[in-house]
């Protein structure tokens, strides 16, 4: 796996070791290890301190697992069907007020649950686990079955589980069993402006 990512500068073992496999191995999780790692979310940065994000979540022993994997898109279901726990991020869109200003509609509930979201994911690396967030799910439904307030939003659902052997998965997605590389930092940090030669719409 460390062949595969090599970092270009020095960076915590930790943030190469992270990734997202499909191929968990059904076991149970006990219920102090997923309150640690929901723990590590719960630290992350917010604007204001607001703290938007919220945590719902099923253990795959409980009365809620398979109301949970239901609102999976198929291909997720497939595979996350085999994780330990299932977690809705879900946000509050609503920034609120205090002395010196009213509520407001919120412009950093999503980016803010995404930070919440990399130290779940960092936490669940370190306790031994492996964690893949899922954008595909039925998001209208789950805002309904969750009852979700009208202010909150779903984010992203997020497997957590024991990684293991990929022969697990379906043969389709046994080749896709890998951590995957990331970008040049040359091509994504700039000093300056954003440089022309990288502004897709330029390059058309």
């Amino acid at each position: 796996m460390q062949a595969a990512r090599t970092p270009h500068h020095p960076v915590e073992p930790i943030f190469l070791s992270r990734w997202s496999p499909r191929s968990y191995d059904a076991s149970a999780m006990p219920e102090q290890d997923l309150l640690t790692i929901l723990e590590a979310g719960r630290w992350a940065p917010s604007a204001y301190n607001v703290q938007p994000w919220r945590f719902l979540y099923a253990h795959r022993q409980d009365a809620h697992w398979s109301t949970f994997i239901s609102l999976l898109d198929p291909f997720n279901q497939q595979w996350a069907a085999e994780a330990s726990a299932l977690v809705f991020l879900v946000s509050d869109t609503v920034m609120p007020g205090d002395e010196t200003r009213p509520d407001a509609v919120s412009h950093y509930n999503s980016f803010d649950s995404g930070a919440a979201w990399a130290q779940i994911a960092l936490q669940t690396t370190a306790l031994g686990y492996a964690a893949h967030a899922m954008a595909g799910l039925a998001f209208d439904r789950a805002s309904e079955v969750l009852e979700l307030p009208d202010r909150f939003k779903v984010e992203i659902g997020i497997a957590i589980g024991r990684q293991t052997d990929a022969s697990r998965l379906p043969e389709d997605l046994q080749t896709r069993e890998a951590p995957s590389d990331r970008m040049p930092l040359e091509q994504i940090s700039f000093s300056g402006p954003f440089p022309s030669r990288f502004n897709p719409i330029a390059a058309e």
